[in-house]
């Protein structure tokens, strides 16, 4: 009898993952149909019953029913508990802090406190941005104040333009953080080249939903769009 039991519940387990692997397969086949050039990663049931998540190589996330005829977009809530919960911002911080933290210290332009480390912050930035410049001038308080701050390259105009050019040039300078500096402060650098990260981190900050400069992303994977003055960043990090 318990054999009998447990071809059972293999059978069962059978048939539920080939039907399940055939609504995965129904779901890609009507989608990449009307949008031939949608990159597919990952489909999986959401928290919302009858509801698939549909993850793509972009930052966007498509929510359709069990065989793709429907789909929409935006941001899945959850009022359970009484309690108000984007859903979807939670796993886009999660998958922020992680993508964020596979980079290599080596891979950044790291602008380090003196003293001790309360907080750290990844900013994608653009050498040739207003208010990147401005930002940048608030770097030495945001040390000042223990907040270490992470550049990542972020030339909006795209891969080979002048900003791009730029960002390699103060990349592959000796001095890193002088040369980051001065392009800022807008003085010339020496053109240089060599191996650079410059155009993965631009490619990094277009999966995360980056679409303008400066970007601050903290250590949860919060994403900060735009200027902030040092001591708001720290009043908001809880460090003042």
């Amino acid at each position: 009898m318990n054999v009998y039991k447990h071809l059972l519940a293999f059978s069962l387990l059978a048939v539920t993952s080939s039907f399940l692997i055939a609504g995965e397969v129904e779901i890609k086949q009507n989608l990449t149909k009307v949008m031939p050039s949608l990159k597919i990663d990952k489909i999986e049931k959401s928290e919302m019953v009858g509801l698939y998540r549909v993850e793509s190589g972009n930052s966007e996330v498509l929510f359709t029913d069990e065989n793709g005829t429907f789909f929409l977009t935006g941001d899945l809530y959850s009022t359970a508990g009484g309690q108000l919960n984007n859903l979807s911002e939670t796993r886009k911080k999660k998958a922020r802090a992680g993508k964020i933290a596979s980079v290599g210290e080596s891979e950044k332009i790291v602008f380090s406190p003196k003293g001790k480390t309360l907080a750290k912050i990844a900013v994608f930035t653009d050498i040739d941005c207003g208010y990147c410049r401005k930002l940048h001038k608030e770097v030495p308080r945001m040390n000042e104040l223990g907040i270490e701050v992470s550049y990542l390259a972020y030339p909006r105009a795209g891969v080979g333009s002048e900003s791009y050019n730029k960002f390699v040039s103060a990349w592959c300078a000796e001095d890193k953080l002088d040369a980051l500096t001065l392009a800022k402060n807008g003085r010339a650098i020496p053109s240089k080249d060599c191996k650079n990260p410059v155009s993965d981190q631009f490619e990094l900050g277009q999966l995360l939903g980056v679409t303008g400069t400066p970007a601050i992303v903290l250590e949860d994977g919060t994403l900060v769009p735009g200027y902030l003055t040092a001591d708001k960043l720290a009043k908001g990090l809880g460090i003042l």
